[in-house]
C-alpha cells in the first residue's frame, strides 16, 4: 500500500509562492552540456543535452514541464545532484521547445510518447547502460508515466524506475482548474509562449494554420480546441485530454514508480492524486505533501527536496 508519508515541509506554506520563487530566485551552477541532435522516425529532430559520467552505467532520462525546456532551473539542479550521484544525464527537449522550431506541422503535446520511445531506442542504442530511469515534471511526468503505462510488460528490462513530481495525471481536471481566476497569472504566461510557436508554425505553413483568431483563447481548452487537437488528430479538446491522461495506464505500469504531487498545487484537481491505486499497487508510490506548489518546493538548500528524494527512490533500485 505506497501512500506515502512526505518529509518535505518548508516555513512558507503559500502554494503560488513555492512555485513561483525557485523560478525567480534559484540559481544552479551546472557545466555546459555535451548537445546533440537526433532524427525521429517522420523526418523531424529532436536536441538533446548531455551530462556525461563516462565511469557509470546508470542513466537518467530527464522531462521537462509545457513550454519548458532542458535548461530549466528544475532541470539543472536534477541534473547536478544525479551527477553529484553517480548518474549520467540525459535532458530532452520537446519538439519547438529546443533552441529552433522543428520541422513538421505537429509538436508536442501531453500524451506524446512516440518521441521518449525514440530517446529511449537511442539511449539503449548506445550499449552503454545497464540501467535506465526515467525522471518527468509536470507534463514530463505524465508522459514518462503513460510511456511505462503503454508499454507495460513489454518495457526493455534495462528501465528499472520512475520518478514524477507535480503530475496533471487527469488533464481534464488540471485544465478546467486551470482556467480558474487564481491561475490567470500562469495561464497568461502559457498562452504568449504557446503564440510565438504557432506563429513560427504559420510561416512553415500558412495554408494549414492561422493566428488571426489567438487572441481569443483564454484558456487550455480554447487553445487544445482551436491547434493542439486538430494538429495531433484529436477530435477536440476533451478528446485529447482523455486519450493523453496518465491516469488511465498507472495501472498497466509495471516498475516501480514515484508520484509526488503537492496537496496546494494550483494545477492540480483532486482526480490528480490517485490514492486507491496507490493503495492497492505494490509499484506506484504516491506521495502528497501538504505544500509544494507546482514544481516548486522550494528550499534555501543549495539542493533541494525534490533532487534528494528523486535520488533516494533511485537508489532502492
Amino acid at each position: 500500500m505506497p501512500v506515502l508519508t512526505s518529509s518535505y515541509d518548508s516555513f512558507i506554506k503559500n502554494g503560488h509562492l513555492q512555485t513561483i520563487l525557485p523560478n525567480v530566485l534559484r540559481k544552479v551552477s551546472l557545466h555546459k552540456p555535451r548537445q546533440e541532435e537526433i532524427e525521429t522516425p517522420d523526418d523531424d529532430f529532436l536536441e538533446l543535452d548531455w551530462y556525461d559520467l563516462p565511469e557509470s552505467n546508470k542513466l537518467v532520462i530527464l522531462s521537462h514541464g509545457l513550454e519548458g525546456n532542458s535548461r530549466r532551473r528544475y532541470m539543472k539542479g536534477m541534473a547536478k545532484h544525479l551527477l553529484e550521484n553517480g548518474y549520467n544525464v540525459l535532458a530532452w527537449n520537446y519538439r519547438s521547445c529546443g533552441s529552433k522550431i522543428n520541422n513538421q506541422l505537429r509538436f508536442y503535446h501531453s500524451g506524446d510518447t512516440e518521441d521518449i520511445d525514440t530517446i529511449i531506442r537511442y539511449a539503449l542504442s548506445k550499449n552503454m547502460y545497464a540501467s535506465i530511469y526515467l525522471i518527468g515534471f509536470s507534463m514530463g511526468g505524465n508522459i514518462s508515466l503513460k510511456y511505462l503505462g503503454e508499454k507495460g510488460e513489454e518495457l526493455d528490462r534495462k528501465i528499472k524506475a520512475a520518478v514524477t513530481f507535480s503530475v496533471p495525471l487527469d488533464l481534464i481536471g488540471s485544465s478546467r482548474l486551470l482556467s480558474k481566476w487564481w491561475n490567470r497569472f500562469y495561464m497568461r504566461r502559457f498562452l504568449k509562449s504557446l503564440r510565438k510557436k504557432v506563429e513560427a508554425k504559420v510561416v512553415q505553413y500558412p495554408d494549414r494554420l492561422s493566428i488571426e483568431s489567438f487572441d481569443s483563447i483564454k484558456s487550455f481548452k480554447g487553445f487544445d480546441n482551436q491547434y493542439k487537437a486538430p494538429i495531433h488528430g484529436f477530435k477536440d479538446a476533451y478528446d485529447y485530454w482523455k486519450k493523453s491522461s496518465s491516469l488511465h495506464y498507472l495501472e498497466n505500469i509495471k516498475i516501480p514508480v514515484l508520484i509526488v504531487n503537492a496537496q496546494n498545487d494550483s494545477f492540480l484537481s483532486p482526480s490528480c492524486f490517485p490514492y486507491e491505486i496507490a493503495e492497492r499497487s505494490p509499484l506506484i508510490h504516491l506521495e502528497a505533501p501538504h505544500s509544494g506548489g507546482h514544481v516548486g518546493f522550494w528550499s534555501l538548500d543549495s539542493v533541494f527536496w525534490t533532487e534528494k528524494r528523486a535520488v533516494e527512490f533511485l537508489e532502492r533500485y
